[in-house]
């Protein structure tokens, strides 16, 4: 019997200005293997750079697994835990107040992803001494930075 693997991933976003430059960063975990990832964008916001780094972490992953995604993103976490994001899609994407759901092109990549792997998510305190959410902020405002210039 094959077991699934466990993976903890840790992620974060950061944005200067609300759209501004971004980036994101993760940092995913099997045993003692590390890997981090990063990416940004010149024209982003902070929920889009928040969504992409739990989409690029998922994605990374070469088969279906077990994953604990940590991250300080109450956006990210609720929209899933709470279910909103299912009612969005099953009402075309329109939100309870009526208004449609933003970032509708990142969602529609990440509920294939939460299909493929069991994600149990893990919010946390941002800027409050995580370690890998200190270390994924790091991550996430080298890109921002460079995609400030």
């Amino acid at each position: 019997m094959d077991l699934i693997k466990t993976v903890e991933i840790f992620t974060d976003g950061a944005c200067s200005g609300n759209p501004g430059p971004g980036g994101y960063g993760v940092v995913l975990r099997y045993g003692k293997t590390e890997k981090e990832l990063s990416g940004g964008d010149a024209n982003t916001t902070n929920n889009r750079m928040e969504l992409l780094g739990v989409i690029t972490a998922l994605e990374a992953l070469k088969e279906p697994c077990q994953v604990v995604l940590t991250t300080d993103s109450r956006y990210v976490v609720d929209s899933v835990t709470k279910g909103w994001v299912y009612s969005w899609k099953k009402k075309n994407w329109i939100k309870s107040d009526k208004k449609p759901a933003l970032n509708v092109d990142l969602w529609e990549r990440l509920l294939p992803l939460l299909e493929k792997h069991k994600v149990t998510f893990n919010w946390v305190k941002g800027h409050a001494g995580h370690p890998e959410n200190e270390r994924c902020d790091r991550l996430a405002v080298e890109q921002r930075d460079i995609y400030s210039k």
